[in-house]
């Protein structure tokens, strides 16, 4: 029995003195330097009690030590829970007991706020730092460079990623070898990666996009990368005529845009920029095209399905579209019974094929919840289809806000805001932002004397990451609702669409 993760993302790369990774210091890692790096990790996992099917998060920042602990996971049949950065210990308590995590590697900077939180669980803290230092590492020191991986099917799981939900509780997503090799091999192929391309790679790797979509197609493709710690647009103009590619936020392209450095003489070297996370502004996409005389490839994923469609690499790349279904990807419109509408009407995305996750960890209930019968999945994402098959997105089902290409859900925020002296209740909405696409605002419904503005947002900062914080609280008479009762976030919506024009 073979480790397919394993052997098809890293073992083939054994003996390449090829670069995979260019770093911010002007150094460059080999294949098979990380992959003697990850070897030594994999044995020091099982040196930490971990057997196959154990789970290990990581909550650190960006580096070549972060990214070789997925790969020691993967030969060892660990199944590998990255962490955002900026979680609470607060939100992380749940992530660890809920996953039942045997090993957590925290930042050494965050382990002192952390380790109630691991003896909480009984589960093993152990640190690793951005520039390879910490009490992991110095495991790992000794360990030998080389690891025979142990032996996995392509069913068994490889990766929790966690996504909040609308009643604010966030639940496991679990995939599969077969989830990620197959979104992988169907994007290396899609969009012509080669072991020629060199890609700018400026997005974390505690998310599907950085991690499973663009790590991933580049091990398939055998390519290198240009890693850089976060995205910074000096940056990244300063390596562009170094790179064939690049794959982003929307956030990002927006930054580009707005440094008068950024010219079509800077791209002259690309091939391909790719955009996801959060819809695309059809004037971005214009001055793109205008400024650099690239059209950038937009495409749709989300947590549970890795990538779902895609514009087409060497076809017609439709703004405001999110493309077509990918190869082997089932993609239909329904309404709220699972009927397909009517082409070109709006309805709820449903998926099937081997991208879609195994189901939520520890919820069965909430899994049945969400696939059809014929093991659809149901994405609460709204669309329409038009008759080439293009599919744009229209709204999200589930309330959900995306800023800069993060997952915000208004009802943990309405939560926590709605715990606090003087408010009555509240409602978060997205609004539209000219840097992160929409960002949160909270309409707060004062009692009595009404809350401290400021207390709000310090209880805010102590319990939720920075990039869930409202961007503003506006104090209002009260909240519109329907004859049922409830909150017409449409509305708000509409009467602060302009809240942050320029």
């Amino acid at each position: 029995m073979t480790n397919p993760l394993w052997d098809r993302l890293f073992g083939v790369h054994l003996g390449r003195e090829t670069p995979f990774l260019h770093l911010p210091d002007g150094r460059t890692l080999t294949h098979d330097a990380f992959l003697r790096l990850s070897a030594r990790f994999a044995h020091t996992l099982g040196d930490c009690g971990l057997a196959p099917g154990d789970r290990l998060a990581l909550q650190v920042e960006k580096s070549p030590e972060g990214l070789a602990v997925y790969a020691a996971c993967a030969a060892a049949g660990v199944i590998f829970l990255p962490l955002n950065t900026a979680y609470t210990p607060a939100e992380l308590d749940h992530f660890i007991g809920n996953s039942g995590a045997k090993l957590f590697l925290c930042d050494p900077a965050k382990a002192e706020a952390l380790r109630p939180v691991a003896e909480a669980h009984g589960t093993r803290l152990e640190t690793l730092a951005a520039d390879g230092t910490g009490s992991f590492a110095a495991l790992a020191e000794d360990r030998p460079e080389h690891f025979a991986p142990v032996p996995r099917a392509e069913d068994d799981l490889a990766a929790f990623l966690y996504t909040s939900g609308t009643t604010g509780r966030s639940k496991g997503a679990m995939l599969t070898a077969r989830n990620l090799l197959s979104n992988a091999e169907v994007l290396t192929r899609a969009w012509r990666f080669t072991a020629d391309d060199v890609l700018l790679h400026a997005l974390p790797i505690f998310h599907t996009h950085g991690l499973f979509v663009a790590t991933n197609v580049m091990l398939l493709a055998g390519g290198a990368m240009i890693f850089h710690p976060r995205f910074a647009a000096a940056a990244a103009i300063r390596d562009l005529p170094r790179a064939t590619a690049m794959m982003g936020v929307p956030t990002f392209y927006t930054r580009l845009l707005d440094s008068p450095d950024f010219t079509r003489e800077t791209c002259a070297n690309m091939r391909l920029f790719v955009s996801g996370s959060a819809p695309l502004p059809a004037e971005t996409h214009r001055r793109f095209e205008e400024r650099t005389g690239h059209r950038i490839l937009e495409r749709y994923g989300m947590t549970e399905t890795n990538m779902i469609t895609s514009n087409p690499c060497d076809g017609e790349r439709r703004a405001g579209t999110v493309g077509l279904p990918l190869p082997g990807v089932a993609v239909r419109i329904c309404d709220a019974k699972g009927r397909e509408v009517p082409q070109g009407e709006t309805g709820v995305i449903e998926v099937r094929g081997p991208n879609v996750f195994h189901g939520y960890w520890q919820m069965p209930e909430k899994t049945a919840e969400e696939f059809r019968d014929d093991g659809f999945f149901i994405t609460g994402d709204l669309a329409r289809q038009d008759a080439d098959g293009y599919i744009t997105i229209v709204g999200r089902a589930r309330d959900l806000i995306i800023s800069g290409g993060f997952n915000i859900y208004p009802k943990e925020l309405e939560e926590a805001i709605d715990a606090q002296p003087g408010v009555l209740e509240s409602a978060v909405i997205g609004v539209p932002h000219p840097d992160f696409g929409e960002t949160p605002v909270a309409l707060i419904v004062p009692q009595g004397a009404g809350p401290d503005l400021s207390q709000v947002e310090r209880a805010l900062r102590d319990t939720l990451a920075g990039f869930k914080q409202p961007r503003r609280l506006i104090l209002v008479d009260g909240l519109p609702r329907n004859t049922m009762g409830k909150v017409q976030k449409a509305e708000l919506r509409r009467s602060h669409a302009s809240l942050f024009a320029s």
